[in-house]
Formats: structure tokens, C-alpha cells, sequence
């Protein structure tokens, strides 16, 4: 029996090669697989000694030979097959153990250079795989180390199970496809983001107890190569229960309303919206005022820090009981603080960045693909339209407004003041109901308030409700064919108005 080793992660190589030799097996390597084995103390003999021809053009050639993908996909019960081998003089492989070049750990260093990015390709590397994979049967595949002390306890046994090979040549023609995503998605010409023919590569992190309802199952996977800091899929959870599909979505919420945030943020999250959300430069206060804003739908929520969570801010929200706390990083003394909480699901981000992936939503038997919303709304132009501009405060709490409305489901409305999110509506049919729902649960507050639609109003009315309900100044994007009734209506209540030009609708 032969096997063909090729690997560039060494992990668990050495044992797994000495099972395989201390049960007979001829082992045949290529380069640095060749010289790992052999400083082992190793019998391996070289890729170019079973071919007949050298290593050539700086390594990319060496294993494109009949006599290598002869040994791997001949049938070993095709009479045809069997003779050809014996007349080319080919020997059978029946294993191959092959990981491939670190294409995605390369292109992802800064400013990589095309050159390095095309020779960290491999080509005969895949096309192993691809040939063991299909002839599964007779050969056996390997590409993840993992898998190493299972299949020589299973040789050591007898034989590997036909089910076992299966699900190996699945794995394999899996990481293949996930390897030529990576190298397809980094050729992407700059500006070409929909090409005819798109694929997705995901790892899984973990299997969930269950989806939505308990009668779904789920598993939770990430993006390819994502690193830490790049969004929830990159979270290090320090503590408390498994995560469950639920809470994985409000977790997203959660870091995306508070990461958005130039200055020190805290967001509260209950069912994917924030119900608290709130800037301040000292983190405990921020954290009070985005509480108060909804403390009855806080208990039981998600609350997501921007910044490193303090000692003071740990002790304001030990207070109350929440599903997950969510900060780039903890200070120690505010990690001792939360861990007493045992079941409290504590999640590390490390400093937020930008996720530059499209955004993929899923409809029956097709995907919808888009860029994320990213637009620096500090830099918004906003334009005034009524007779009444908005006083320098108004400014800075419509901006603030701008940027959290962002965060909630349409029809969206928010009203905050001085930092903070007094109330919102969202996901309703009209906007005038979200509007009164945000005046509902600001109460008294809303008075002096400041108001963002994140669509325009189709009519005047959810401006009448603002402004009898308190509100001074509106931001919305504008465009309605009664864009001037709206005007009018508040002109007629001295509110002022804004717009700026662009819509931040989330369905």
C-alpha cells in the first residue's frame, strides 16, 4: 500500500506518517513534506524517484504526472484500468494526504504583491485531491489533520468503511471549492462586485442547539479567512452558555448599532432593535442613558460597548440581567465582575473594522446580494428646507439620530436627544404608526426631542404627530411627491427640517 503525502500544515504529520509505516505503507513525498518526513527518520521516497522527472519551474511542476494521477484514479476492479497500470508501469496510491498552499493567510497580509498572491496558487495540490476524491472508493483523501488518528485507527482495524471515504471526498471537494473561492474572489477586477458567477466559502464555528424554534435545527458558520474584529462570526466567547441562533442575530445588531459610532457608544438590542442606545465620553454614564431608554425591554437583551468595557461600566450593567455583553475587550477587573453572572454569554470583538464582504439574504431558491450600508453620514450635506434652520444642538442630535436609525427595522423612527435614543418604532406597515410609537415610549421626554425617518413620509401626517407630540427638528432623506405638504405642516408648527439626500431603509 502507498501513500502520497503533501502538506504544507505539518500538524499531526510525523504520527500520522509513523502509523502508516509501522503498517507496512510506502510513503512518497515532495519537497518540504519530504524533508520533514525524512528528518523524522523516516523511509519516504521522493514524488520525482516514482515519476521519472524533476521537480521543474520553481516547484510548479512535479506532481502532474501519469504516474502520480494514474496510481490515484485508476479503478482498481476496471480489468482496463488495471492493465494500462501494469504496461506504464504505474503503482496504485491509496492514500493521499494533501493541505494546501496558504492562499488566503497571504493575500490577507497588506499590500501583497500580485506576484506573491499568484505563487501562493496551488495547482497540484487541488488537483490531487480532486483525483482522490473522485475515485474515493479505492482511495482514501485527507486534507484536514483532524482526520489523521481516526483513518489509522480505522486501517489498523481492517478496512475504512465505504460511508467513511464518503464523507472524507466530500470534505475534500469542499476545501477545493472553498480554496478556488478565496482565489476567484481576490481576482475580482476592482469595482466588480456581482460576477455572473459567485460563490461563497464558510467554515463552521459551531452547531446550535436549534434555529428560531426548537424544532429547527441550525449551525453556525463564518466567512473564509474572516479574522477577529471583522463582526460576530470573528467573536471569542470568554464565558456563560453556548450562543443560540437568536442570540447570534442580536448579537450582530447589537455590534454593528454600537461599532457604527465614531465616539464611545453603547447599544442595548432586544429582537435585532435597539431599544437603548446612547454616546458619552464617560462609558458608565453612556451606558446609564442608554438603559433609560427602554429599561423594561433591557432586561433580557443584548448590551454592546465600542470601546474596551471599564470596571465602572461592568458594575452598572452587573445590575441587570442580560443575555450577552458584547466589547472589543475587557479590563480585568470588569471581566471579574461580569464572570460572577454564570450563565451571562460575554463576548470579545477586538477593535472594530470594516466587514468589505457583500451581504447576503436568502429568498426561496435564489439569494439577493448587496454592499453593506456603509456611508460616512458625518459628512452628509444636510440640506434645510423649512423656514426654521435647526439650532447648532439640534444639528448634533439629528446627526446622532441620523446614525441610529440606521440600526432599526423600517418603517424606522427615532427620537433621541443629547446623545441619546428616547424612543423609536419599527417594522410597522405606515410610517405614522412608528411614529407614535417612538412618542409612546419617549413619553414626556419627547418634548424638544429631535426626529429621523429613515424613508421619506408619503404624507404629512407622521410630521403633524411629531410635532404634537414635541418634536423641534426632523432629518429624513426626502423625495416625496408631498415633500411640500410635509414642509408646510412644519413650517406651520416652526419644526425644522432636513434633508439628507440618502435613506438608510433596513426591511
Amino acid at each position: 500500500m502507498r501513500a502520497l503525502l503533501s502538506v504544507y500544515d505539518k500538524a499531526g504529520l510525523e504520527p500520522f506518517a509513523r502509523g502508516l509505516t509501522g503498517m507496512g505503507w510506502e510513503l512518497v513525498s515532495t519537497g518540504g513534506t519530504h524533508s520533514a518526513l525524512s528528518a523524522a527518520g523516516l523511509a519516504v521516497r521522493q514524488v520525482s524517484d516514482l515519476t521519472g522527472s524533476p521537480e521543474m519551474m520553481d516547484g510548479r511542476v512535479k506532481t502532474l504526472h501519469p504516474k502520480v494521477h494514474g496510481g490515484i484514479l485508476a479503478r482498481r476492479n476496471n480489468p482496463g484500468d488495471l492493465a494500462q497500470m501494469e504496461r506504464y508501469g504505474i503503482g496504485g496510491i491509496e492514500l493521499v494526504a494533501v493541505n494546501l498552499y496558504p492562499f488566503v493567510q497571504t493575500v490577507s497580509k497588506p499590500n501583497v504583491a500580485l506576484e506573491e498572491a499568484l505563487e501562493n496558487i496551488d495547482i497540484g495540490g487541488p488537483t490531487m485531491i480532486r483525483s482522490a476524491a473522485k475515485n474515493f472508493p479505492d482511495v482514501l483523501v485527507l486534507v484536514d489533520p483532524a482526520d489523521y488518528a481516526g483513518v489509522l485507527a480505522l486501517i489498523e482495524a481492517g478496512d475504512v468503511p465505504v460511508v467513511e471515504r464518503q464523507r472524507l471526498a466530500r470534505k475534500a471537494f469542499a476545501h477545493v471549492a472553498a480554496y478556488d473561492t478565496a482565489i476567484s474572489t481576490y481576482l475580482l477586477a476592482e469595482g466588480e462586485r456581482f460576477p455572473q458567477h459567485l460563490t461563497i466559502a464558510l467554515d463552521k464555528r459551531f452547531d446550535l442547539r436549534y434555529g428560531e424554534n426548537p424544532h429547527q435545527a441550525a449551525a453556525f458558520y463564518r466567512l473564509s479567512g474572516l479574522s477577529r474584529g471583522r463582526g460576530i462570526a470573528g467573536a471569542e466567547q470568554l464565558h456563560g452558555k453556548e450562543l443560540s441562533y437568536n442570540n447570534i442575530l442580536d448579537a450582530d445588531a447589537a455590534w454593528g448599532a454600537a461599532a457604527d459610532f465614531p465616539n464611545s457608544a453603547v447599544a442595548v438590542i432586544k429582537h435585532t432593535n435597539p431599544c437603548g442606545l446612547a454616546t458619552h465620553a464617560d462609558q458608565a454614564e453612556a451606558y446609564r442613558r442608554a438603559l433609560a431608554g427602554d429599561p423594561v425591554s433591557a432586561y433580557g437583551g443584548i448590551v454592546a460597548f465600542n470601546r474596551p468595557l471599564t470596571e465602572a461600566a461592568a458594575v452598572e450593567v452587573a445590575k441587570t440581567f442580560y443575555e450577552i455583553v458584547i466589547a472589543p475587550e475587557y479590563a480585568p477587573q470588569a471581566l471579574a465582575i461580569l464572570q460572577k453572572k454564570r450563565d451571562l454569554r460575554i463576548l470579545r470583538m477586538g477593535a472594530p473594522g470594516p466587514i468589505d464582504a457583500l451581504v447576503f439574504r436568502q429568498v426561496a431558491g435564489g439569494m439577493l446580494a448587496q454592499t453593506p450600508d456603509v456611508y460616512d453620514d458625518d459628512a452628509i450635506e444636510l440640506r434645510v428646507v423649512t423656514r426654521r434652520a435647526p439650532t447648532e444642538v439640534e444639528v448634533r442630535d439629528l446627526r446622532f439620530a441620523w446614525r441610529a436609525v440606521k440600526h432599526v427595522k423600517s418603517n424606522a423612527i427615532v427620537l433621541a436627544h443629547d446623545g441619546v435614543l428616547l424612543g423609536m418604532g419599527a417594522g410597522q406597515p405606515n410610517r405614522v404608526t412608528s411614529v407614535g410609537l417612538a412618542l409612546a415610549r419617549a413619553g414626556e421626554r419627547a418634548r424638544g426631542s429631535v426626529l429621523a425617518s429613515d424613508a421619506f413620509f408619503p404624507f404629512p401626517d407622521g410630521v403633524q404627530a411629531a410635532a404634537k407630540g414635541g418634536v423641534r427638528a426632523i432629518i429624513q432623506p426626502g423625495g416625496s411627491i408631498r415633500d411640500e405638504e410635509t414642509i408646510r405642516v412644519a413650517d406651520e408648527h416652526d419644526v425644522a427640517m432636513v434633508f439628507a439626500g440618502i435613506r438608510h431603509f433596513r426591511h
